[in-house]
Order: C-alpha cells, then sequence, then structure tokens
C-alpha cells in the first residue's frame, strides 16, 4: 500500500505509533473497524486519549458542529490548553485536506491527513494555527495479519509567524515552540495509544 504521508521538506517531522496484536485474522479484521471508527470521530478524540489535553470539534466549512464520521473538506476547531488564537476565536482550525482507505487479503488501511486554515467565522483567509499552512498531521489506522496499528506523521512543522495581530504572533511561536519541544508528542502519543487499546469501551 501507498505510504499517505505527505513529503518532508522543512521545519520539525514527528513520526509515532502504537499497536496491538490480536489472536486471530477475524478478531483483527473487526478490531481494525473499531480503531477505524475512532480515527473518523475526531469530536471522540478527548475521551480516546489515554491523557486527554486538546478538544477537538468537527464543523462543516461555515464552523458549525456535526457528530459524525469526517469527510473531507471538514473542519476541525481545536482548543488548545493555554492561551488562544483571536484569529480563531480563541482555537486553533484545520481542515480534513485526504482521506484514504484501502484493503487487501491481509491489509487495510484508513488515514486522514489535516492541514492548518483559516478561521470559517471570519471573513479573510489568515491561518488560524500555530504552525503555517504547508504543515501536516496525518494520522492512520492500519492492519497488517494480527497486527492492529495507529500511527500519527507530522510533516513541515513550521511556526506560523505570519499573523497579523502581535498578540497572535507571540502566541503562536510561544505554542510552537512548546509544540517542537514535546507537547504534541505527548498529545498526539495518547492519542494513537488510546485509538488502539482494546480496554477502551468507546465503539
Amino acid at each position: 500500500m501507498k505510504d499517505p504521508t505527505p513529503p518532508q521538506y522543512a521545519g520539525k517531522q514527528l513520526d509515532l505509533h502504537a499497536e496491538t496484536l490480536l489472536d486471530n485474522e477475524q478478531e483483527a479484521k473487526e478490531f481494525f473497524q473499531v480503531v477505524r471508527k475512532r480515527l473518523l470521530r475526531s469530536f471522540e478524540w478527548y475521551d480516546i486519549a489515554k491523557i486527554p489535553a486538546a478538544t477537538f470539534v468537527l464543523t462543516d466549512h461555515l464552523g458549525r458542529e456535526l457528530i459524525r464520521e469526517m469527510k473531507e473538506n471538514d473542519l476541525i476547531r481545536i482548543d488548545i490548553p493555554g492561551p488562544g488564537n483571536s484569529s480563531g476565536n480563541g482555537f486553533d482550525w484545520v481542515k480534513v485536506e485526504k482521506i484514504t482507505e484501502e484493503k487487501n487479503e491481509k491489509e487495510d488501511l484508513c488515514s486522514i491527513t489535516l492541514r492548518p486554515t483559516s478561521n470559517p467565522e471570519e471573513n479573510n483567509d489568515e491561518i488560524a494555527h500555530f504552525f503555517k499552512s504547508m504543515a501536516t498531521s496525518t494520522l492512520l489506522a492500519k492492519r497488517q495479519n494480527l497486527h492492529v496499528r495507529a500511527e500519527y506523521h507530522g510533516r513541515n512543522e513550521l511556526i506560523n509567524e505570519d499573523a497579523t495581530k502581535l498578540t497572535d504572533k507571540f502566541r503562536n511561536i510561544i505554542v510552537g515552540l512548546a509544540a517542537k519541544l514535546g507537547l504534541s508528542y505527548s498529545q498526539w502519543k495518547s492519542l494513537i495509544e488510546g485509538l488502539v487499546d482494546k480496554q477502551r469501551n468507546i465503539l
């Protein structure tokens, strides 16, 4: 299967994974479907994460909350602990740029790629996120034989210093540096571990 992760060009890169070994192929296929549903229901990520921190709200292109599996071009509103982004009305925003699903006899794959975007509630194109728009976050669920795996791949993580407001610029630098120093590691690691936790009762 082709790797759905965008290429790395500049800035920081982050790669994380967690996996569970099942007893037989049928159990592995069934658990993959559970992990796939968890992955696509971002509004439940806070509860799925082993150490919850940020909250994620799925919205349409106008910023209206959605309670369903995500689709391409949906948006996710992220509430990160600490100072908010005024251009995002206190939140960071990403777009569901791509969803990939593949399967064959031995493997199943579902991946999502998120990219920083503007606030749909404001009439401008300013990126409402602490990373620049070239940054991406790819999360995936994968089954390989009896192994069900969750992965996170951050690419081209450059701090967004292009904010119009000085307060947003300063905030993005602080949050972006914190992410580079390990804040994003613990957040995403906690989530992918929760995605493949057989003991979780979510879905």
